[in-house]
């Protein structure tokens, strides 16, 4: 225990600093102290001095939720941080975990040592605020906490009146890998389970439960969101009994249902190694590298692989779309995710079970699809298979799971959403300028600035780009409603019960009945909000018979091979 948290124990705040707070003993620990709105916290492992921000918040950069996943500790689960003495500054961001660059390819950038956390929240004296945690997306293999301006919390904190946390965790074969030999060489079940990425939010979810109370929040009422692989990641909490009681409600925005096998992650982890043997020398050819592999003891292949450095690590994996590796990720491991994987969910077994929302965006394929050079927005290939494999993205990741969930009776309601703002409407408009609304339309990623309200679009790629002077009336419009209807939803379960019924329509839950509410849609209308309830579901039956309808033969033929090359 440390001196100041002894010290928080037997003195006053009057007598400490003005953020120690009153503090009690709780079998043999200190409670966590009372928010007294200042920069000063008192966390469960030392004190933080964050600063003020925008939108009249404090912030808090760079806590460190776990111990540096370093040295031996790499391909462990994530051990508590040690105590600290004196007073931390927690005003800068730290690096991101170990990755490419999704900028400069083949390049790595980042450090093991990443386990950090970021909090804002309203320059008040008012506690018991809901907390907002969002899970950065990536592919699981890039990204950041701080990576976009998009993420930060600012506005959330201000103008939803909660605490916003947002962290870093391992990436890429660093936050996922598997191998026999790893396994051999564990120390415990949870190391042995190849899901340290997923250890590592589980860990920065127990810690905001031990500690956001010191920053106003309430432990009782925290939505977990994520975007994209941090969409993934949510769901995937939902089969981990680890992380049971960790959150009260989820949202994953553009998620999905995607798990990989201890099997894939072995043949990804034996390519790797073999590619490393090769490269040092050790043997010629890959039938030499199985037979020297299989004769290598497990704690010997371990310590062969720890003595590389991130970078030679990350350079035995191929660097593909803005970095990302495409390497098995989230393993069904029997530990951490159940063998089961989401049939858990399909017989209504998952350990958790809260209030959630699933969200996919109307043109979500089109991001990747510009970065494919092979073919042109203006042909018909890149317009068919950006609706029909957007629409297969929001049936798989969307409608399916929620379909499951409501089989459920004992589950709470779930709701739905498709983000549509800037997708061309039936007449052809479109709220981006000149022919972006065809290029990119309502894409992956776009709905995250709306959530939580920062005005900026994939930080300077896309901002001064697409956010401009004549959609700005509009875009704010439906942001304040969206950043509404998730304040409703974590404070009540219900995103509507708390929304001003003037101006905002009920958003219903799912129902499974043919003719019952599905999703409600977000979109604009000029410069006002135009959000409605859809009463259409999506499956892969209903849109090949809707492919079949509209395309032509041969233009149905290009469009189902393109698709089935980018799902591969």
């Amino acid at each position: 225990m440390t001196i100041l948290r002894l010290l928080c124990i037997g003195l006053s705040a009057v007598i400490l600093f003005a953020g120690c707070g009153s503090s009690a003993v709780r079998d043999g620990e200190p409670a966590p102290a009372k928010w007294n709105n200042s920069s000063f916290v008192f966390t469960a492992y030392g004190a933080v001095e964050g600063e003020a921000d925008k939108d009249d918040t404090w912030v808090w950069r760079g806590i460190p939720y776990a111990s540096p996943p370093v040295g031996e500790r790499r391909w462990r689960a994530p051990a508590p941080p040690a105590d600290w003495s004196g007073v931390q500054k927690t005003v800068k961001f730290r690096g991101a975990c170990a990755q490419f660059s999704p900028v400069i390819p083949g390049m790595v950038i980042g450090s093991e040592d990443c386990l950090y956390l970021n909090i804002w929240r309203p320059r008040t004296s008012e506690d018991n605020l809901p907390v907002y945690v969002f899970i950065h997306g990536g592919g699981n293999s890039i990204g950041s906490a701080n990576m976009v301006s998009d993420y930060y919390g600012h506005a959330l904190a201000a103008r939803s009146n909660m605490v916003y946390v947002s962290f870093n965790y391992r990436l890429g074969p660093f936050g996922w890998f598997t191998h026999p030999a790893i396994r051999a060489s564990s120390l415990t079940p949870e190391d042995a389970s190849g899901n340290y990425g997923t250890l590592d939010i589980i860990a920065a979810l127990e810690w905001i439960q031990e500690n956001i109370v010191s920053f106003g929040g309430d432990p009782e009422r925290v939505i977990v969101t994520g975007e994209s692989a941090g969409g993934i990641n949510v769901t995937s909490l939902l089969l981990s009994r680890y992380a049971k009681g960790l959150f009260s409600h989820a949202m994953s925005q553009s998620g999905g249902m995607l798990l990989s096998s201890v099997e894939e992650g072995d043949v990804s982890a034996n390519e790797v190694i073999e590619r490393f043997l090769q490269r040092d020398g050790l043997v010629n050819n890959t039938a030499d590298a199985v037979r020297y592999i299989s004769d290598m003891p497990a704690g010997e292949i371990r310590g062969y692989l720890l003595k590389k450095s991130s970078r030679e690590i990350l350079k035995g994996y191929s660097s593909r779309t803005v970095g990302m590796t495409g390497a098995p990720a989230v393993f069904a491991d029997g530990t951490v995710i159940p063998l089961e994987g989401y049939d858990l969910i399909a017989d209504g077994r998952q350990p958790v079970k809260v209030p959630i929302i699933l969200g996919a965006n109307k043109d979500e394929v089109k991001l990747f699809f510009s970065f494919d050079r092979s073919f042109s927005w203006r042909s018909e290939l890149y317009q068919a298979a950006g609706t029909y494999g957007s629409m297969q993205w929001k049936a798989g990741a969307v409608d399916t799971l929620l379909r499951l969930l409501t089989k459920d009776p004992e589950h709470p309601p779930v709701y739905g959403y498709r983000f549509d703002w800037g997708s061309p409407d039936e007449s052809g408009e479109s709220p981006l300028p000149r022919n972006w609304g065809l290029k990119l339309g309502a894409a992956h990623t776009f709905e995250i600035p709306f959530f939580l309200g920062t005005g900026t679009l994939n930080g300077p790629l896309y901002t001064s780009r697409l956010f401009t002077k004549a959609n700005r009336a509009g875009r704010k419009a439906l942001s304040a409603a969206m950043m509404e209807y998730i304040s409703s939803f974590v404070r009540t379960g219900d995103p509507s019960r708390l929304a001003n019924g003037d101006l905002r329509p009920v958003w219903e839950s799912w129902s499974n009945l043919d003719d019952g509410p599905k999703v409600v849609l977000f979109d604009v209308d000029g410069d006002s909000a135009k959000i409605e309830m859809s009463y259409k579901e999506d499956t892969d039956s209903s849109i090949r018979r809707l492919m079949k309808e509209e395309l032509t033969e041969s233009l149905l033929a290009e469009t189902l091979d393109y698709l089935g090359d980018s799902q591969r």
